[in-house]
């Protein structure tokens, strides 16, 4: 088990809508983990009933995109404009289950996998169904060993009940911060490293043994199944009409009872809080999105969780990260581990990510440790608008959005860091979790 975790392996207690309730009905049901024999019961086979390839899957691909589902990996694009990208390629195609979920903070795509494997490995079939792939790649960290065994037990499965038309394949990755990135997925499968791959072709033209491919998150995928089982109009029930369909997310800190939960997308944070038993102390700020995310003061604590309502403030749901900050803690100490963290496991195969992260980090930690020259908030800001854009993959964007998001939110502190010295909340132990800020010690 990861020691990094923010969160209990638990979903919180169920207090949300039946209708908001979907990928984690069964364990609401009998909690327990399903089996296959309890996930056909519930759900029935796949609803796959021709070739690979053949005339079903453009009514799939449709389906995704009348229900409007977008991607639970953090990025939210349309997974209806990726399964297209790939089918339209020539030749067998592949598909990629991304279950590494390297965000520290973020326990989903674990949890599910624990819970209701069934769902995300139909998905992944049902995708492989409407690309023209014939081989399934499930990736997920190597350092997660009861994760690997449960997702083997499933397989097994599966592979007894001979359900599957394709070929499944466990695959255990070093557990990094950028191993994730569906380019460092895509190169690992290849017999290279897992760090991102910057340059062309795209992952969709040429990638898993050189064939389009299709890289989808856990938590993605297992929508899709739903989806295709219960069509667009059910999943359109919940969440708003610009974004449908519920979600997966981690709530961690200064909660009651930490842990996992399913929600609609478009509810208040406030309540997703609640929903994790209300906040343990009077809270500061909330950590949105991992350390990818952004610092949201305690004051827009009323926005909903969507996109459309979080582009104002700079901020998305990300990977579906929550982490409650109180009053009691330092912000800037905070941000100030987490870019060390960052900074730490980048690929460091390009200016942003090899110079000028490590540089925004050296920064931060001077700011919180009240060490700051007349110069620095000057010279940070530059820093941070510089990262965004630039790298071989969205690493240092990350970087850069969270270091921003904390000049804005805990501008007073900067204040009296850079006037007085750190403040006494910045001598509390830490309140986020955060894994050695030391380098990998292999990539492969």
């Amino acid at each position: 088990m990861n020691s990094s975790a923010t969160a209990p392996l638990t979903p919180v207690p169920l207090s949300a809508a039946p209708e908001e309730t979907r990928l984690l009905a069964d364990w609401y049901a009998t909690g327990r983990p399903a089996t296959l024999n309890d996930h056909l019961t519930r759900h029935g086979p796949p609803p796959v009933t021709t070739a690979l390839g053949g005339r079903d899957a453009m009514p799939l691909v449709e389906a995704v995109e009348s229900a409007g589902l977008t991607g639970r990996g953090g990025a939210g694009f349309p997974t209806a404009r990726k399964l297209r990208a790939v089918a339209e390629r020539r030749g067998r195609a592949a598909v990629v289950v991304n279950a590494m979920e390297s965000e520290p903070a973020g326990r989903k795509d674990q949890f599910l996998s624990a819970v209701a494997p069934h769902l995300v490995l139909d998905g992944a079939v049902l995708a492989a169904a409407a690309v023209g792939a014939d081989t399934v790649h499930v990736c997920l960290p190597r350092d997660r060993s009861v994760q690997y065994r449960q997702l083997s037990v499933a397989l097994d499965e599966r592979g007894r009940a001979r359900l599957d038309r394709v070929r499944l394949c466990l695959h255990a990755l070093p557990h990094t911060y950028v191993s994730s990135e569906s380019t460092s997925l895509v190169r690992w499968l290849n017999g290279g490293p897992a760090l991102p791959q910057g340059s062309p072709p795209r992952t969709h033209e040429r990638g898993v043994r050189r064939r389009p491919t299709l890289v989808n998150n856990a938590e993605t995928l297992a929508h899709l199944a739903l989806i295709a089982r219960y069509g667009p109009d059910w999943y359109r029930e919940a969440g708003t009409p610009e974004e449908p369909g519920t979600t997966l997310v981690t709530v961690s800190g200064a909660v009651a009872a930490p842990g996992v939960l399913e929600a609609a997308l478009g509810t208040p944070i406030t309540t997703l809080l609640d929903r994790a038993g209300g906040p343990s102390d009077p809270l500061r700020a909330v950590l949105l999105g991992g350390f990818a995310g952004t610092w949201l003061p305690a004051a827009h604590l009323g926005t909903p969780l969507a996109r459309r309502d979080l582009a104002p403030l700079g901020a998305a749901p990300g990977a579906g990260i929550l982490v409650a900050l109180p009053r009691t803690a330092c912000g800037l100490s905070e941000t100030a581990r987490m870019l060390a963290y960052l900074a730490a496991h980048s690929a460091r195969q390009c200016g942003p990510c090899r110079l000028g992260l490590p540089a925004v980090a050296e920064d931060f930690t001077a700011l919180a440790a009240g060490r700051a020259d007349p110069d620095l908030l000057r010279r940070l800001r530059r820093r941070t608008g510089l990262l965004p854009d630039r790298g071989a993959c969205r690493h240092p964007d990350g970087a850069a959005r969270l270091a921003a998001s904390a000049l804005r939110a805990f501008a007073d502190d900067v204040d009296r860091h850079l006037a007085h010295g750190p403040c006494p909340a910045a001598h509390q132990p830490p309140r986020v979790p955060v894994p050695t800020a030391t380098r990998p010690e292999t990539w492969r």
